[in-house]
């Protein structure tokens, strides 16, 4: 009985301590248990690396691109800038209308030079009214052997030097809308440029922060060996990590679809891998408004434009007045032929004055409507003046704000990188807490990439102000302002005092 009773309670006592370590203890332990299977070691979790395929060697034969650039290649500014020139389709396009444009001044001139043509043939003729006088069909057979004819036309009362002018006023425009077309491949290429720098800057960062989160994933983990902090530091480093990870592979990703953009915008679109041998830098620039738009009358490819319409459509006017005028040409002419087609020969020439068939109603409506398309381009003319003096001041207030954003995001950046190293050394000696260090981390990183967006959204306001006045904005060109200047610059200059 007494074994029973000792059995009984043995029993009670083993069920009692597994209700205790099942359902007392993980309740002192909540936080401190992982159940790894389902939420692995962040460290075990990398990106996955996809080995380089065949699609990416792509590369067209004989192109152009194949020997633009070159695999591993440190590329500037002004090596894209002479590959975008050398490439870009839209370019060609431009200078083919050029030529084009030339082959149609001459063709203008061709009236002022002789005229040739040559001609045989066999006519059989029955002459209906002669057959009813005589009572009988008269039946005629020429034959010609060759008939030649020249003709020169010696004046038109200025109607082709009028038609010569107007090709004239057309090439002059497309030699405008060629400078045009190569300035807005320049703004686009630079735009290009500089979002692959801040691409690049952007993944720097993102680097950087997956060093970091890895340095505070070690520090939470060595602490809750030591049994100084709790499993759920070592939780919230792990999800750290994880995201810094998840954003390194997207920053990894906007930089490969940059270098996609800015080789679309060079016309290399299939060209190897290379580098950049730039950085996003604060080149401190000043200029005022006034000069902006002196400069851009004198090289603005579209003020020029405007005004080559202008007169374009003024000569059309005197054109159509012409209308009416006569030549004045000689012509002779030397016929073989006859009864067989060398039977006889014969030939003529002479001077006349060939006026041409005029309509008066429509000539009167035509003057009109050229006069009125005439102040419609001076209208136009006005317009597109005004819509660029409108793009000079948007470009110009936005290059101001960006350059005023630069020492704000520099003091932003400072700030918050004493913040992170206070933070980190808190957490380091145990007084700061994670949630304070990643706070810290966050501000930490967002100040970094304002800065350099700060970088890039002046450097790109610089090109869209060059864009806008047509033409580049060289430091000996305008007056720098050397208030602000790149901390990096700063630090430079010490270690060359040092």
């Amino acid at each position: 009985m007494r074994k029973l009773v000792v059995i009984f309670l043995l029993s009670v006592f083993s069920l009692t301590q597994g209700f205790v370590y099942a359902n007392v203890i993980p309740m002192f332990e909540l936080g401190n248990i992982i159940i790894d299977e389902e939420y692995p070691d962040s460290t075990k979790v990398e990106p996955l690396v996809n080995p380089r395929s065949d699609s990416e060697n792509l590369k067209i034969e004989g192109s152009v691109e194949e020997s633009a650039v070159k695999e591993e290649q440190n590329l500037s500014l002004e090596d894209c800038l002479r590959i975008a020139l050398g490439n870009n389709p839209r370019i060609q396009s431009a200078m083919q209308d050029i030529l084009a444009s030339d082959a149609k001044i001459r063709q203008a001139w061709s009236n002022y030079f002789p005229t040739f043509s040559w001609q045989t043939g066999y006519t059989r003729i029955k002459q209906l009214q002669l057959s009813d006088a005589i009572g009988r069909n008269l039946i005629f057979n020429y034959f010609v052997l060759g008939q030649i004819t020249a003709s020169q036309m010696l004046y038109d009362f200025g109607v082709t030097q009028n038609q010569v002018t107007i090709q004239k006023l057309d090439n002059k425009i497309y030699k405008m809308n060629l400078s045009e077309v190569i300035n807005d491949v320049v703004y686009q290429v630079k735009d290009a440029y500089y979002q692959l720098l801040y691409a690049q800057e952007n993944r720097n960062v993102a680097i950087d922060m997956v060093d970091k989160y890895t340095l505070f994933y070690n520090q939470a983990k060595s602490y809750y060996e030591s049994g100084i902090s709790p499993k759920v530091d070592v939780t919230i480093a792990e999800v750290n990590l994880s995201s810094s990870k998840l954003t390194l592979i997207q920053a990894e990703n906007a930089v490969d679809v940059a270098i996609a953009k800015l080789n679309n915008v060079m016309g290399v679109p299939y060209s190897d891998k290379y580098q950049l041998s730039d950085k996003l830098a604060y080149n401190a620039m000043d200029i005022s408004l006034d000069q902006a738009e002196n400069i851009a009358k004198e090289a603005r490819p579209e003020y020029k434009m405007a005004d080559l319409r202008v007169e374009s459509a003024l000569q059309n006017v005197k054109l159509i007045k012409k209308s009416w005028a006569p030549q004045l040409e000689l012509e002779g002419q030397f016929q073989v032929g006859g009864r067989t087609f060398v039977n006889n020969y014969g030939y003529n020439f002479g001077g006349y004055l060939n006026f041409p068939t005029i309509n008066g109603m429509l000539l009167k409506n035509q003057i009109k409507e050229a006069k009125a398309l005439y102040s419609r381009q001076i209208a136009e003319a006005m317009n597109t003046k005004n819509n660029i003096y409108l793009d000079i001041q948007q470009a110009y207030y936005s290059f101001n704000e960006k350059k005023n954003q630069i020492p704000v995001a520099t003091l932003g950046v400072k700030q918050a990188k004493e913040n992170y190293e206070l933070s980190f050394g808190r957490y380091k000696v145990g007084v700061g807490s994670p949630t304070e260090l990643k706070d810290a981390q966050v501000a930490y990183q967002n100040a970094l990439l304002s800065y350099f967006n700060s970088l890039y959204q002046y450097n790109t306001a610089v090109a869209y102000l060059e864009k806008t006045v047509g033409k580049n904005l060289n430091p000996s060109e305008v007056t720098l302002n050397k208030e602000v200047v790149n901390p990096e610059h700063k630090k430079s200059k010490k270690d060359k005092k040092k």
